[in-house]
């Protein structure tokens, strides 16, 4: 049983449309399963469908040069919703939206909910469309409901694993958010951005349960690995090369202000940042991350050097507060 609307007419009227003979598919990781599925749907309009099997983070991970590479006619993104400004190959963008029903699971967070009366909703964009029922189910509760609209992103209450914009726009009104959407990443990311009790919502697992105590041990986390990081002398700053990835101007700033304060700071690019990747440069005691903040949440435990987030390098060198930093939200991308 499929839980995601793939729009299978849809890809193949844009594949008709646009005369493609030779299609990208490119899916995250929970829909890749459904790969073999979508290229027999492409082979029928006749073009030679080609699955991407590399790790897909978001539309900041637009393969678009890969298909370049391929001489493909279209790319076909699932998943997400538009981010970058130019693609070099025509692209479909599908959204994959759920269509498991959540009212059952959100009733069962209610009891987690008695003591906070403003509650604000957030979700992913595969849920967007359960945020009405969410609400109403909470407003029959006697909850004042609030669903963050800052313009940044697609759909109100929408967040993205690098923007919490939504959610932001609205803490200082709400007591606590409910967070819907498949695992704990996106509700962890609400609590450190908000600094609020989180419940998350999983209607894939059938269950809701609260990350702030998770929230709370990451924090205590992070103050740990900034307080190494002040000790370093040699940092690394790390850029993505993928499409909606690459800040190199913000990590030329950032390695202007280590340099002011002493520093030794280098810029590494890489597609891929990883642990085997960084442990080639033995000399650089700890890095910056200005490309994907998933590695601050994901990963982190595999890095043996502190890796910072942008915010924590300015803590690093005193031009921010760790309190500060804590009122902006430890997540700020």
């Amino acid at each position: 049983m499929k839980h995601f609307d793939l729009e299978e007419e849809r890809i193949k009227q844009e594949i008709l449309k646009q005369g493609a003979k030779r299609v990208l598919i490119q899916l995250p990781e929970g829909l890749k399963p459904e790969a073999p599925y979508l290229a027999k749907i492409v082979e029928r309009t006749g073009a030679l469908p080609i699955i991407s099997a590399d790790l897909c983070y978001g539309a900041c991970d637009i393969a678009d040069s890969e298909a370049e590479s391929l001489r493909v006619d279209l790319l076909i993104h699932y998943g997400h919703s538009r981010m970058v400004k130019h693609e070099r190959i025509p692209t479909v963008y599908v959204e994959a939206r759920a269509t498991l029903n959540v009212n059952a699971t959100v009733e069962k967070a209610l009891p987690m909910l008695t003591k906070w009366e403003k509650i604000g909703l957030a979700t992913t964009i595969q849920h967007v469309q359960t945020l009405d029922m969410a609400k109403e189910i909470l407003l029959r509760k006697g909850k004042t409901v609030v669903v963050g609209d800052a313009g940044c992103l697609d759909y109100p209450g929408q967040v993205l694993g690098c923007d919490y914009s939504n959610v932001k726009s609205v803490a200082n009104d709400v007591e606590a958010f409910l967070v819907i959407g498949g695992g704990k990443f996106h509700a962890l990311g609400v609590a450190l951005s908000t600094a609020k009790p989180t419940i998350a919502v999983d209607p894939y697992e059938e269950r809701a349960f609260s990350v702030s105590d998770e929230a709370k041990k990451i924090v205590k986390q992070r103050w740990a690995v900034i307080e190494q990081a002040k000790a370093a002398k040699n940092f690394g700053v790390l850029v993505g090369l993928k499409p909606g990835q690459k800040r190199l101007d913000e990590a030329l700033t950032v390695k202007q202000k280590l340099e002011t304060n002493g520093k030794q700071a280098y810029v590494l690019a890489a597609r891929e940042i990883t642990p085997e990747a960084l442990s080639e440069f033995p000399s650089v005691e700890a890095y910056v991350n200005t490309a994907c903040p998933r590695i601050f949440l994901d990963d982190i435990a595999r890095f043996s050097k502190p890796v910072l987030t942008v915010n924590e390098a300015l803590v690093v060198v005193g031009a921010l507060t760790w309190d500060e930093l804590c009122r902006r939200g430890l997540f700020e991308s």
